[in-house]
């Protein structure tokens, strides 16, 4: 165990000799930041996946023929209703509307607010909301980049969309969903089913889809197969599906990433180990001394250890403190729209802080130790030389 001296005398060479490790310590601290912003943003992500799609039903059912989403007839919900096991049936109409001052796209999803299950997923989200309020009037609930391209463009109140039969529809702005789910909802018009089949010019008795929920979870594969049997010309969507389609997509970004990562970590050990490979004879004469004055080889190498794991260290700490302003409170520039992506509107909402222990363990052990390696190796092999011998 060091003792008080020891610990005195490593953090003496850490200050006296700070100029060679200065470059070592900011290279360190750059990929350390690199690393926790990946796991910061992918642990981010995952959170506001599961928060959005935990409030979606199991099933989404939509007519489907031809390789082509067809509008679903209505009649189908009292089908599903006499199924065994199935609870909650409801309809809803969805689509995009094109803004056209921002030549930019809404995706418009109409729901039942007299469906009880339905109204209960939707205050989930936004606590506040008040269905009688809500209906008293043509209201709406947007996402957060819905919201500022609108205010963008003055409609502060409300928003009047051209349906296909070229007529006007004056909607109001109710409220805004939050921003912890703007990941998926951040282009979102909510609004009542009868209003958004107006907007949308879709049929009296049809809506898009139609969503339930299963009582035992045990039973989903069985009632999947009487839903089949009931219409062949359906396809249904499983909310675990909807989670791994999102989980993979954001997966293999990362991925991609990652491998570059990995790449500038290999190079940058390399060149650690090639730099200390070849020791300076200020550090060779260092070893030998000590060894001279009484040092075992084993303190030598404590020593120099000591003195570079603390460098690894504070780069350590520095990185992720760095990852974290980065990540959650700049939300990740350039690096953001690697994930998300800027296909539609664009997203300016924070990530959710959802900091995971055992990556920041892992991001450690992965960093230190090569680091470590890396330096002990040439050390050793001074050390274990004789004192006299080096001094020459």
């Amino acid at each position: 165990m060091p003792n008080k001296n020891f610990i005195h005398f490593l953090l003496l060479l850490l200050v006296t000799y700070r100029n060679k490790h200065i470059s070592i310590f900011i290279i360190s601290t750059v990929v350390v930041a690199l690393l926790a912003s990946l796991f910061f943003i992918s642990t981010s992500i995952k959170k506001e996946i599961d928060l959005t799609l935990d409030a979606q039903a199991d099933f989404v059912v939509q007519r489907y023929e031809a390789g082509k989403a067809l509008s679903t007839p209505e009649s189908w919900i009292d089908e599903f209703t006499q199924i065994n096991g199935v609870e909650n049936v409801s309809a809803r109409v969805y689509g995009v509307h094109f803004f056209e001052p921002a030549e930019e796209y809404f995706l418009i999803v109409g729901i039942d607010f007299f469906d009880e299950h339905t109204t209960q997923a939707l205050q989930k989200l936004i606590n506040s909301i008040d269905v009688d309020k809500f209906l008293s009037k043509k209201n709406m609930i947007i996402g957060e980049g819905v919201k500022e391209l609108l205010d963008y463009y003055h409609y502060f109140d409300y928003y009047i969309f051209r349906p296909p039969d070229r007529g006007k529809e004056k909607v109001y702005i109710y409220d805004v969903l939050p921003k912890e789910t703007q990941i998926i909802s951040n282009d979102i018009i909510f609004m009542d089913i009868d209003e958004a089949r107006k907007v949308l010019g879709v049929e009296d008795g049809y809506v898009t889809d139609i969503v339930l929920n299963i009582a035992n979870p045990l039973e989903v594969q069985t009632i999947k197969r009487k839903l089949i049997i009931s219409h062949f010309n359906m396809r249904i969507i499983e909310k675990s599906a909807m989670k791994r389609y999102y989980a993979n997509l954001f997966n293999y970004k990362g991925g991609i990433f990652l491998i570059f990562y990995i790449v500038i970590l290999m190079t940058f050990f390399l060149i650690l180990y090639q730099r200390y490979s070849m020791i300076s004879h200020v550090d060779a004469k260092e070893i030998a001394i000590l060894r001279l004055v009484g040092w075992r080889i084993n303190e030598v190498i404590w020593l120099k250890v000591g003195e570079n794991f603390l460098v690894a260290l504070f780069a350590y700490l520095l990185g992720v403190i760095l990852a974290y302003v980065f990540v959650f409170y700049l939300n990740a520039p350039l690096l953001r729209d690697i994930f998300l992506g800027s296909q539609n509107l664009a997203h300016s909402a924070g990530f959710i802080a959802n900091i995971n222990m055992e990556v920041l363990g892992l991001i450690f052990l992965l960093f230190v130790i090569p680091f470590i390696v890396a330096i002990l190796v040439p050390v050793w092999r001074v050390a274990m030389k004789e004192p006299v011998e080096v001094m020459r």
